[in-house]
Parts: structure tokens; C-alpha cells; sequence
């Protein structure tokens, strides 16, 4: 199929599946006129990039991960990779770093959003 195809079929943007090409993500093959021609593969594969992403995951960790995946129907399953566990404890822990400080950013938001309300402002912080 074309990459319109499977932009149709996945609701994936004809620039993002490029861009998920560039990655390494996907791997169509190139007819000799330069199109790229995606197999019923990659509808499966968009799915699990996107279920990644979803999750959290760079691209760059999602390249090393993405064969190591598979969906049982409904859900994205792990199959057993080396270094997988420790790639998606490495992105947990990421994550929760940035958690810990979008928090803090926003309790010093509220602390100048109180400051600017003053007394008058009863609301509190939104």
C-alpha cells in the first residue's frame, strides 16, 4: 500500500509516517519510481510506535524497543528483549523527574498567582 493508504488506515499524517521513517521506525520498501510501499505490517507497527509514544517514549527508545513488542488484540504485550527493562525503567524514572518538576513549577505559579490576587482574591489559584 501507499503511504496515503496508510495514513487513511492509520489516521497517522503522510508527514509523521516520514518523519517515523527517518527515525528508523518504519521501513518500506522503495519502488524503483521512488514510492515507498508499506505492508499490512506497518498498520501494526504505527499502531505500537503510537501506543510507545502514548507511554512516553522518544523515538530514539522506540527504535531500540519496537521489535520487542506485539498486541494481543487489545494492548500493547512486551515480549522478553534485552535491555528492555532497564530502557523503560530509564524513561519511568525520566518521566518522574519531569513530573516532580512540572509540580514545582506550578506551585511557584500558584504562589505568584496568590501574590498578584492578593486579598481580594478569594478564588485561589485555577
Amino acid at each position: 500500500m501507499r503511504i496515503g493508504a496508510l495514513a487513511q488506515r492509520t489516521g497517522v499524517s503522510r508527514r509523521l509516517l516520514r518523519y517515523y521513517e527517518e527515525q528508523g521506525l518504519l521501513r518500506p520498501l522503495r519502488l524503483a519510481n521512488g514510492y515507498r510501499e508499506y505492508a499490512e505490517s506497518d498498520v501494526t507497527a504505527v499502531r505500537h510506535i503510537r501506543a510507545l509514544l502514548a507511554a512516553g517514549l522518544p523515538s530514539a527508545v522506540i527504535a531500540r524497543l519496537i521489535g520487542c513488542v506485539h498486541d494481543d488484540g487489545e494492548r500493547l504485550v512486551p515480549s522478553t528483549c534485552p535491555g528492555m527493562v532497564t530502557s523503560l525503567r530509564r524513561e519511568r524514572s525520566r518521566i518522574a523527574e519531569e513530573i516532580t518538576r512540572l509540580r514545582s513549577s506550578q506551585q511557584a505559579l500558584d504562589t505568584m498567582l496568590a501574590a498578584a490576587l492578593g486579598p481580594a482574591g478569594q478564588d485561589g489559584p485555577a
